[in-house]
């Protein structure tokens, strides 16, 4: 986990030891969010009514880091089972796809050759339209940024734990990862930390799930 050739927040690069655990292939679309608001009334995202992120396969944006924690509670009681965003550590043992010293979620590289990662982009993609790694995951690193569950902290990993990183105690700011349809450069390396104050909704921000045992 970590970087050495970058960022001194993305060092020093490190092993850590996680329990398995279950991670969505693809964010969580406009579509499944909107069953959400429609069962609970809960507050629209920014944009919500831009066409722009009209798509119902888009993933959902202009969520802050509360609205996923309040979508993860209420759909683990529709379902009964526990969903919670993921740690970053998870995150980016998720985006790596088993290349543990790859710089990008599908090898050194960003695949330019790809048409799906060329062109301006106006809006996030669709899910799952760009290519998967090797985890069979989509999105890892490109299209919208993904809030995890830790506080961000800019010198944590000198001190972090060896298993099951759980990230600051406290903070003011949440961790998100992964590369944004809004930036010139749409994909983002594996170990990349970007983090936001917890109540903001931008609407190049996203989330997905993970599934406790």
């Amino acid at each position: 986990m970590g970087s050495e050739n970058h960022y001194r927040w993305e060092s020093p690069r490190h092993q850590v030891w996680l329990n398995a655990f279950e991670i969505a292939s693809i964010a969580v679309t406009r579509r499944e969010y909107s069953e959400f608001l429609v069962a609970t009334g809960h507050v629209e995202p920014a944009g919500w009514h831009d066409p722009t992120f009209g798509h119902p396969e888009q993933p959902v944006v202009g969520v802050s880091w509360f609205d996923a924690l309040t979508y993860c509670e209420w759909l683990s009681k529709v379902r009964d089972e526990r969903f919670r965003l993921p740690t970053e550590a998870e995150w980016e043992k998720a985006c790596r796809g088993g290349l543990q010293n790859a710089e990008y979620a599908w090898g050194d590289q960003i695949p330019s050759s790809i048409e799906y990662f060329n062109g301006q982009w106006l809006g996030p993609r669709p899910v799952a339209e760009g290519p998967a790694n090797g985890y069979g995951l989509f999105n890892m690193g490109d299209n919208v940024h993904e809030w995890c569950l830790d506080w961000y902290g800019e010198n944590y990993y000198p001190v972090s734990p060896e298993i099951n990183p759980l990230g600051p105690e406290n903070g003011t700011r949440r961790v998100s990862r992964g590369g944004s349809w809004r930036h010139q450069i749409k994909a983002s390396r594996a170990a990349h930390r970007s983090s936001l104050p917890p109540s903001y909704r931008y609407t190049d921000y996203g989330f997905r799930l993970v599934k406790e045992s």
